[in-house]
């Protein structure tokens, strides 16, 4: 596998890494011919477990994908920081620890389809985003990986929230299309019951809650959804707040409004098409976020 250096602060970190410390000489080609000699071996290798490595475009191909794979996880490790990268470069491991490392953040933000991937606990397409030759004029690997990282870190808080927030356990994976309607469901459902965990009752618990006029206010659906969020890991109620529109907090009141007109249409005993005529009336106009679409059969 050819290094080739070229002076761009867009290539492929590895790259920059090393095209930064020969022109400050802080890396003498005694050491680069070792950086590139543990690369060479590490792509036989990966081209010896994933590809063919007699083939010679296989075997480039898993060049590319070592180099993609190192600098994710030396620029991790280094925290962006050139000189900590070197000095992780020339460290007795050289590359094997960058690559093992950038190796796990793929491994934990790949999708698990149930399909299997040519490369085991990594998916292929995310393997193929951060791939790139050394000369590369522009990687966008990391900003791949931090896009692959936040929607990981979406659907993990999705079902973090269904685990811990409600009470049944089997879900329908077309329930809910987004990690702001689940949130929303939780923060509405316990913020009128006073519930610990969320049910399919709420359609019918309305009819008898008294719904008080303070919670007509944004400012207690924001106190009710930082409720929520703090008894969630860090990383995940980050993730979620990230996720959230502006329109959040002024859905969950506008859905309040709607609640007490079907609550006081409900009270008069209106046929179950007429209360269903008004939910979809208002769903159609403005979507309900917070309000239970499941069925009643």
């Amino acid at each position: 596998m050819q290094l080739i250096l070229r002076d761009s602060n867009n290539g492929p970190f590895l790259t920059q890494v090393i095209n930064k410390a020969q022109a400050e000489e802080g890396l003498s080609s005694e050491q680069l011919t070792q950086v590139k000699s543990k690369a060479v071996l590490m792509s036989l290798k990966f081209a010896d477990k994933f590809y063919n490595k007699y083939k010679m475009h296989l075997l480039e191909q898993a060049a590319y994908d070592v180099i993609g794979v190192v600098s994710l996880g030396l620029q991790q490790l280094s925290d962006n920081d050139h000189q900590q990268a070197l000095d992780l470069l020339l460290a007795p491991e050289g590359l094997v620890k960058p690559f093992q490392k950038g190796w796990s953040m793929l491994a934990a933000v790949s999708k698990k389809t149930g399909k299997a991937s040519l490369y085991g606990d990594v998916e292929e397409q995310l393997l193929q985003a951060v791939a790139t030759p050394p000369d590369a004029d522009e990687w966008d690997g990391w900003a791949q990986y931090q896009q692959a990282l936040k929607e990981h870190r979406r659907t993990q808080s999705m079902q973090l929230l269904q685990q811990q927030f409600y009470a049944r356990t089997h879900f329908d994976e077309f329930e809910h299309f987004s990690l702001e309607e689940v949130l929303a469901e939780v923060v509405f459902y316990r913020a009128l019951t006073g519930a610990d965990k969320v049910r399919q009752d709420l359609k019918q618990k309305i009819r008898s809650l008294e719904l008080q006029p303070h919670w007509f206010s944004e400012t207690f659906f924001k106190l009710q959804t930082e409720a929520t969020l703090a008894q969630l890991p860090d990383a995940n109620s980050v993730a979620i707040r990230e996720d959230l529109g502006q329109h959040f907090i002024p859905a969950l009141l506008r859905t309040l409004h709607f609640a007490r007109d079907y609550q006081t249409l409900a009270k008069t005993n209106a046929s179950p098409e007429k209360l269903d005529a008004l939910e979809g009336k208002q769903g159609l106009t403005n979507p309900l976020l917070g309000w239970p679409q499941y069925l009643e059969l």
